[in-house]
């Protein structure tokens, strides 16, 4: 697993992440217990440093469970001989500021309701020091009051988190979070939708600012193996993204994608994380595989060693995505 510096932080993690969003079981449908474990640990097994949670994702029960099987994995590997190599340090994204157990659900960045949610996701991350908080997609005006801000930077100051930042809803969010100083910035990007990252890439360069890259594969869609007819069950959260008439021109799209599949690029989803891969502002790509064989074919699809992908093909791509109706 290649590794990549985390932003202008003194250590690196893993170009690709393990998100913990579909293993809830929320946003896709049901997922059998035993699995998720499976996934973690096989993500572990394959080098896998970095794991991105939300305080929301299971009603907390997520950074519980992760926080219980990365401790058990590391309590595996210790051992009292001086001599052994040290076991490669396992950091833990989290996201707090979205409030779903009240009525209605909320979002609120105040510095009395983010100082309870980050205890409680100290707790069930069992973890003195939290590695990565995030705030979980607040507005533009949000952080202009520098509450929310100004109170994760004083949790680093404080010794107790390592690196904050924030899960952007767009590019002009993720513009206000760098100007805040934020460490790291979590946001969209993939073939289809690039313009956020794009729109603040001088910004990013200049300020050595981490990126999570997320929705690499468009919530499935750039998987590639659709069928313009598929239908969403009603607790899959893409059946309110598309419908049965915007679905079959999103499916009929994947043709400008198709000309990146050549040579070792086996599948369109090879291309489509190989696509974020390329990107050198992108620290980590943040996978969302709901099984062992998903997490597999994501990693083996990276490829052994850069280029991800053809230049020619990748210049000739804003060309063909303008053919099919998106601008890039």
């Amino acid at each position: 697993m290649r590794k990549r510096p985390f932003g202008r932080k003194k250590f690196e993690v893993s170009e690709m992440a393990l998100g913990t969003w579909g293993l809830t079981g929320e946003a896709y449908g049901p997922i059998y217990h035993k699995e998720l474990d499976r996934v973690i640990d096989r993500a572990l097994e394959l080098g896998i440093t970095l794991f991105d949670t939300a305080d929301v994702y299971g009603k907390g029960e997520m950074e519980k469970r992760l926080g219980e099987r990365l401790a058990a994995a590391a309590a595996a590997k210790d051992t009292n001989d001086p001599d052994a190599p040290k076991p490669e340090p396992v950091r833990v994204v989290t996201k707090i500021g979205t409030f779903l157990d009240e009525d209605p659900p909320r979002k609120k960045f105040d510095r009395e309701s983010l100082r309870v949610a980050f205890e409680k996701s100290r707790e069930r991350l069992g973890r003195d020091k939290l590695d990565v908080v995030l705030l979980h997609n607040p507005s533009v005006k949000a952080l202009a009051k520098r509450e929310a801000t100004q109170f994760l930077a004083e949790r680093v100051k404080a010794g107790e988190l390592e690196a904050w930042g924030v899960s952007a809803g767009d590019g002009e969010v993720a513009e206000a979070a760098i100007d805040a100083g934020a460490e790291v910035i979590e946001l969209a990007y993939n073939i289809f939708w690039s313009k956020d990252l794009h729109r603040i890439a001088d910004r990013l360069a200049q300020t050595e600012t981490a990126v999570l890259a997320r929705s690499v594969l468009a919530h499935g869609l750039l998987a590639g193996h659709w069928q313009k007819h598929r239908v969403f069950f009603d607790h899959d959260h893409r059946s309110k993204r598309w419908n049965k008439e915007t679905l079959p021109y999103r499916v009929a799209q994947l043709d400008a994608v198709r000309s990146l599949v050549s040579g070792n690029v086996l599948t369109v989803r090879a291309a489509a994380l190989r696509f974020v891969l390329s990107n050198a502002l992108v620290t980590s790509a943040v996978l969302g595989p709901r099984s062992v064989v998903q997490l597999d074919q994501l990693v083996r699809e990276a490829g052994t060693a850069p280029p991800y992908l053809d230049d020619e093909a990748l210049i000739e791509l804003p060309t063909r995505l303008e053919k099919v109706g998106i601008d890039p």
